[in-house]
This record gives structure tokens, C-alpha cells and sequence, in this order.
């Protein structure tokens, strides 16, 4: 059976195109802004600001449960599997806040009972009793963003905290109760050698975190950085510190299994993993994004206000846009997520979480295959690693 539905083509005229009911909905996660800072880093190209000195935490908190009290119906009776609190800097908001935000959305949609909950914190933003309350409120997973422990790389990213900062942020967690965190770190930063690329990444891995996101700066468009570049390592020592590096992580027991993330056995993240294996996930707060899946074969992507002001205006709606995603656009958005997992997929989730056959995809692998691009493994979607790391030239092979 297969249902008509409506979308918009690129010439802004409805078109009409079958779709198959979708025969399991995915996961649900939700994904929560807080877009404030203490100031903004020159590399970011989130949707974060500078704060105030008082934030408007109550009014933010209202406005979150407004925003998601709209998109429930999406919901299709399906439990939280992950919550993630990202920013900006999350550790901002006090635990009460959060606490209510927490409480708010569990009357409305029900915890996974090992639902995963994430906050997103930065050093500097927090102490040890901050921290203790996140965890009573049921937060079980930290991402700390420490970058670098060194003096002079954290002055030319911006960051408001020092290598030592970084080292009580960790330690702390632990106290708090927190057996689960991630550490955010990069690496080919303004003039970096190798060995202190590797100097930063070992004292990561002495403090003995469960995850590691480890990954290269890169120069985005709208920062300060991209107008402003600085002096960043030659490519031939990017490529010495990204070898000698996924070894170092290796040899201490973080297994890579997406392009920049490293993880102990059992500990990856799963709020991630359910984005990289085409998951649902509802976005609230400014700018927040999310994808949404119907039973009737539609998969729609959502975004909302940007502006923290605007976002805070009753006048103003809530959501900014829409699209739903067409289907011959369904293989690159599923593979460009999934071919990302140095694993891959089972070959079964794309017509599960697509509603396409599996055939669709036929003549992209074949090609992908005959350039080395993608593994010949009928089983599975996944990369080589030639394929990894070009993967935007394997993902061509899959528009249509």
C-alpha cells in the first residue's frame, strides 16, 4: 500500500510522489538549545550569543515546553531514548531550571527507561555542587568542551578557561557521579606540532574519560576565524597528527566509530548514534533543528526562530520552516549520516527508515564499489576507508 503525498519541488510548485508507509517508526530523541555563552569563541559557527548578566531562565524554560508542547504529535506515542542539552553553554542554566525543563518534558513525553541525558558544559561555567544537582536531576552523560590544555592555544580559540580548569572540570565530574562523560578536544590548531597535538590528546586520556570527540579545527563561514584566518598546521602535519593520533587513542582502548569519535567499549554515545542511523529527533529551542518521520512515509526535517529575542516573543512563531525531504533526496540524507559510522549500517535500516526499497540504491553502490569508495558487503552500508575519508565523494554516488 502506498499513500500520495505532497511536497514541494525546487521550482516552489507542489508536486505529487507515492510513498510507502513506513513499516516501524525510529527512535526519538530530543534535542534541547540553550543558545547563550559567556562569549562567543571565533571558530564557532553555532547558534550561540553572548549572555547577559542575568539570564532569562524562566522565560526560556516556558517558552521550551511551548515549543515542544507543539511538536508532541510527532511524537506518535513513542518514549525519549536520549535527551541532549546542547548550546552554546547548557551549564549556564542552574540546576532548578533544568530540573523544572526535565520535569516538564517527561509529563509530556515518557523516559526510555535507560534514556540517556546529556549536558553539554564548559569549564569555568560550573563548580561541584552545580554539578552534584545536574546529576540528581537524572543527568547521567557530561560533554565537557575542553579544545586544548595548553595556555596558549586556549588564548587563540577564545576560551574562557585555563589547561588546569579543564583538569577540575573532569575530576569534578567524577565526584559529582557522573561515570559516563565525554571530552571535546581538537587538534590542528594556529601553529601546532605534532607532538603538541598529541601532548593535549595524552592528557585527555589520563583523565580518563568515557568518550572522546577528537577532531580538526576547521575554518567555517560567518566566524571570526573565517575572516580572520590564522596560521594552521601544513596538510602534511594534519596527517601525521590525525595517524599518530588515532593510534595513540587505540592503544588506550577508544575504539573509533564515527569520523571524530572515540569511545570505550559500550560507552558511545547514543544520542549520536541515533542521528547517525537516520533516527527521529525533535529540536526545540532557538535554532534548534530537528527530523520527523510519519507513519504514512513522510520524513521532515524542521528548524526554529534563530534569535533568542525572537524566540522569546510571544508574536513570533516558534518554528521558522519546514521541508519534506522528497524521496529522490532520501539515499543521500540517509547515507550521508550513516557512512559516517566506521561500522556502517545494517543494508536493512535504509528501507526501514526510508520506506525505499533497497534496490534504490543499486547502481551508487556499484560505482562506489568499483572506486573503492564502499566495501562489497551486500549485508551492510558502509565505507572503506578510502571512503571515510572522502566521503563527500562517495556520498555523489547516491544523488539523484
Amino acid at each position: 500500500m502506498t499513500t500520495t503525498t505532497l511536497f514541494a519541488g525546487e521550482d516552489g510548485f507542489s508536486s505529487m510522489a507515492p510513498r510507502a508507509p513506513l513499516p516501524v517508526l525510529p527512535p526519538l530523541a530530543l534535542y534541547i538549545h540553550i543558545p547563550w555563552c559567556v562569549r562567543k569563541c571565533p571558530y564557532c559557527d553555532f547558534n550561540s550569543h553572548a549572555a547577559s548578566p542575568v539570564l532569562p531562565e524562566e522565560e526560556y524554560v516556558d517558552a521550551l515546553l511551548a515549543d515542544l508542547d507543539i511538536d508532541l504529535p510527532a511524537a506518535y506515542g513513542r518514549p525519549l531514548s536520549s535527551i541532549f542539552f546542547g548550546g552554546g553553554t547548557p551549564s549556564l542554566f542552574s540546576a532548578k531550571a533544568l530540573g523544572r525543563l526535565l520535569e516538564g518534558v517527561e509529563q509530556r513525553i515518557p523516559f526510555a527507561p535507560d534514556i540517556e541525558i546529556t549536558l553539554e558544559a564548559n569549564p569555568g561555567t560550573f563548580e561541584q555542587e552545580k554539578f552534584s544537582a545536574y546529576r540528581k536531576l537524572g543527568i547521567n552523560r557530561l560533554s565537557i568542551g575542553i579544545q586544548s590544555f595548553q595556555a596558549s592555544k586556549l588564548q587563540a580559540l577564545g576560551r574562557i578557561h585555563n589547561g588546569d580548569e579543564a583538569i577540575r572540570a573532569a575530576d569534578m565530574a567524577r565526584q559529582a557521579g557522573f561515570d559516563n562523560f565525554n571530552m571535546d578536544l581538537m587538534h590542528g590548531l594556529p601553529d601546532q606540532s605534532l607532538e603538541e597535538a598529541l601532548d593535549d590528546l595524552r592528557q585527555a586520556i589520563a583523565l580518563k574519560p568515557t568518550h572522546l570527540s577528537w577532531y580538526q579545527l576547521t575554518l567555517e563561514p560567518n566566524t571570526v576565524f573565517w575572516n580572520q584566518p590564522p596560521v594552521l598546521p601544513e596538510d602534511d602535519t594534519l596527517w601525521d597528527i590525525q595517524e599518530a593520533g588515532q593510534a595513540l587513542l587505540a592503544e588506550h582502548g577508544y575504539a573509533q566509530y564515527e569520523v571524530s569519535a572515540y569511545a570505550q567499549p559500550g560507552k558511545s554515545a547514543r544520542h549520536n548514534l541515533n542521528y547517525w542511523s537516520f533516527g527521529d529527533f525533535i529540536g526545540i529551542g532557538a535554532g534548534a533543528h530537528g527530523k520527523l518521520s510519519h507513519p504514512d512515509g513522510r520524513i521532515v526535517r524542521t528548524w526554529k526562530t534563530r534569535l533568542p529575542k525572537d524566540y522569546l516573543n510571544p508574536a513570533k512563531p516558534y518554528q521558522a520552516g519546514e521541508k519534506l525531504l522528497p524521496l529522490d533526496e532520501l539515499p543521500f540524507e540517509f547515507l550521508m549520516n550513516a557512512l559516517r559510522l566506521t561500522d556502517g549500517v545494517d543494508a536493512q535500516l535504509y528501507p526501514q527508515r526510508t520506506g525505499l526499497t533497497l534496490e534504490s540504491l543499486d547502481e551508487g553502490r556499484r560505482l562506489a564499489e568499483q572506486k573503492g569508495l564502499l566495501q562489497v558487503e551486500p549485508s551492510r552500508l558502509v565505507a572503506t576507508p578510502q571512503g571515510q575519508l572522502f566521503l563527500n565523494d562517495l556520498l555523489q554516488y547516491f544523488l539523484i
